[in-house]
């Protein structure tokens, strides 16, 4: 019942947003406005609420999603350390800023879907010591930054040593570490392991460098991250899930459901020849602004005579090419002679005829004149020769 109320009210919402017919089906609304139906929504948002309170998901095959500390574990304000990090542009600023007793390179990568971080430690310039961490597949680079910056600041809080320099080339882990307010859990762990530095009396500081600037212990920081990204074996040193890969999972299940009500719903017969499914039709439709004369021919709701003839409007739905042949999208686009010329230069290439509809460029052309043939406003061929380009 509750299902059926938002389906009700998502329709009218749907139709006006792709700028279809009112007598257009909610499977069809849909999948042209680029829209997701409403009670799947509302799982997904019931179930990543779930998740970031620790109920273990089925879908997420019993992994540990990553959650916030607790705020009441953060420090005091009147605790808290005065936390900055400094540019660095170019070698030449690196240079000034290198008087440390150790430095420190971080660097996370994700190389061929895997992704790893590592940490080259330097005393004066010989590198005395790395460190490659193991994270899993379905992590991030932000993870892998924060994960490397955290290590590092282990290590150093354990290195007789008393002036540190640790250098990133990523500016978002840094921010999320000298920002007192983000509880990430790693964040929060680097900041804990500062102030043990600090009440060993160890000079501590952060730098931000550039990337792929030739800048050697940021290159050879690179280097590792890659290597542990791609050959190491070993079990991670962080696994913690990522929001952004429950909030991916969970849409990757609702856009199974929501494929499966369209592939077997008994409506939307015209726009299933044009998207046959509803994922792929998801991704793209949704880059584009819906067209109104675009939406009538694929959902085969508008000037055509079959359709016209179904409300009384016309009194036989015949194609002007042949009394009998009831004039439609699919007549119009594969058999109707009026089109010969404009579909004959691709038949062969294309097999056009009795064939499910290819995303071509060329195929655009013959649908273009079928607009103009049907006196269709069409105000821009862009959105369609978008739709339909090859993958």
């Amino acid at each position: 019942m509750v299902r059926k109320q938002f389906e009700v009210v998502q329709r009218g919402i749907a139709q006006k947003q792709c700028g279809a017919y009112r007598t257009v089906s909610l499977n069809a609304a849909l999948l042209l406005a680029g829209m997701l139906p409403l009670d799947l929504r509302v799982r997904e948002v019931a179930s990543l609420y779930e998740a970031k309170k620790g109920v273990s998901l089925r879908k997420l095959s019993g992994r540990e999603v990553e959650r916030m500390a607790p705020a009441l574990e953060a420090p005091h304000p009147a605790e808290r350390m005065s936390l900055e990090f400094i540019s660095l542009h170019d070698q030449e600023t690196l240079d000034r800023n290198s008087e440390h007793e150790i430095r420190i390179f971080t660097d996370g990568s994700r190389i061929e879907g895997k992704v790893g971080a590592a940490l080259s430690l330097w005393r004066g310039g010989t590198e005395t010591l790395t460190r490659k961490l193991a994270l899993p597949v379905y992590s991030t680079v932000y993870q892998a930054e924060l994960l490397a910056l955290c290590e590092a600041t282990r290590i150093a809080s354990k290195t007789k040593a008393t002036s540190f320099g640790v250098y990133s080339d990523s500016k978002a882990a840094l921010q999320t570490i000298v920002n007192h307010g983000c509880l990430h859990p790693l964040a929060v762990e680097t900041r804990r392991n500062i102030k043990s530095m600090s009440l060993q009396g160890k000079v501590f500081t952060l730098h931000w460098i550039k990337a792929h600037a030739g800048l050697e212990g940021n290159e050879r920081a690179d280097h590792l991250a890659k290597e542990a990204a791609v050959g190491s074996k070993k079990r991670p040193d962080y696994d913690l899930c990522p929001v952004s890969h429950v909030r991916r999972t969970i849409r990757m299940e609702t856009l199974e459901v929501w494929n499966h009500r369209y592939a077997t719903g008994s409506t939307a017969s015209t726009t299933k020849i044009f998207f046959p499914d509803a994922v792929t039709a998801y991704r793209m439709i949704r880059k584009i602004v819906p067209r109104g004369t675009t939406t009538q021919f694929m959902t085969g709701h508008g000037g055509f005579s079959e359709y016209l003839t179904r409300f009384r409007c016309k009194e036989d739905p015949s194609c002007q090419c042949e009394p009998g042949v009831p004039e439609n999208v699919a007549h119009l686009i594969l058999q109707c002679p009026i089109n010969f010329l404009s579909r004959d230069p691709f038949r062969e290439q294309e097999e056009v005829k009795g064939a499910p509809l290819e995303k071509s460029r060329q195929l655009c052309d013959v649908w273009f004149r079928s607009y103009q043939l049907l006196k269709l406003e069409f105000d821009s061929s862009a959105a369609i020769l978008f739709l339909f380009q090859p993958s």
